[in-house]
């Protein structure tokens, strides 16, 4: 798999909304390897989109497309700043439930000092997660930009997700995560994506 974050801050989020719907409706069917794509925007107005292709030669053919460009031209007028791309097909996507049916998504984003460790620690992680944290329905992991990542977090709600930040972690995750922390350059972004917008194929 590939994915393509787009990130930045944009003026009006109905507007961003319009747009991704344009896209759904008159792009997305000529884009062949499109899996699917979860997009959102803060309070604050900062877009989040992860656009997720069956592979890099499969998202290049896509932005070739003259409707692709078109599209874009468009969607680029409601950035108030120049939007930031990370692209990679350092992937590990984890589906313990229906991400499509997540009412709140968080996205995170940092960087570490060791991406190698990371990904082994999260690939041995034995929290048996659909038990200890329910309303989670999925992640989506990436890894770019040499050192940098980020997580997508599908949840139930808003408020499930909450009560479950409450809860105290197993001892193996506690042990899990001082390591990742002592991996992690600076402090982890959050995006708190309240009304996502979650598209696919059809």
């Amino acid at each position: 798999m590939f994915i393509q974050v787009i990130q930045g801050h944009v003026s009006d989020a109905a507007q961003v909304r319009r747009h991704l719907e344009t896209w759904q409706t008159e792009v997305a069917p000529g884009a062949a390897g499109w899996l699917g794509s979860t997009s959102g925007v803060t309070d604050d107005g900062y877009m989040v989109t992860l656009a997720r292709f069956e592979s890099e030669e499969a998202a290049r053919r896509n932005s070739d497309r003259p409707e692709q460009t078109a599209w874009w031209e468009q969607m680029a007028t409601v950035f108030t700043d120049a939007p930031v791309f990370h692209d990679s097909s350092s992937v590990v996507v984890d589906t313990p439930g229906d991400p499509s049916q997540a009412q709140f998504v968080q996205v995170m984003q940092g960087r570490s000092s060791d991406p190698d460790r990371v990904r082994e620690l999260m690939a041995n992680d034995p929290t048996d997660w659909e038990s200890f944290r329910p309303e989670i329905l999925g992640t989506v992991s990436v890894g770019h930009d040499g050192d940098g990542w980020t997580m997508a977090i599908y949840f139930t709600s808003e408020e499930e997700a909450r009560e479950g930040e409450q809860k105290p972690p197993p001892p193996e995750l506690q042990e899990m995560m001082a390591e990742m922390d002592a991996l992690s350059i600076g402090e982890p972004a959050y995006y708190d994506l309240r009304d996502p917008w979650l598209s696919a194929p059809g």
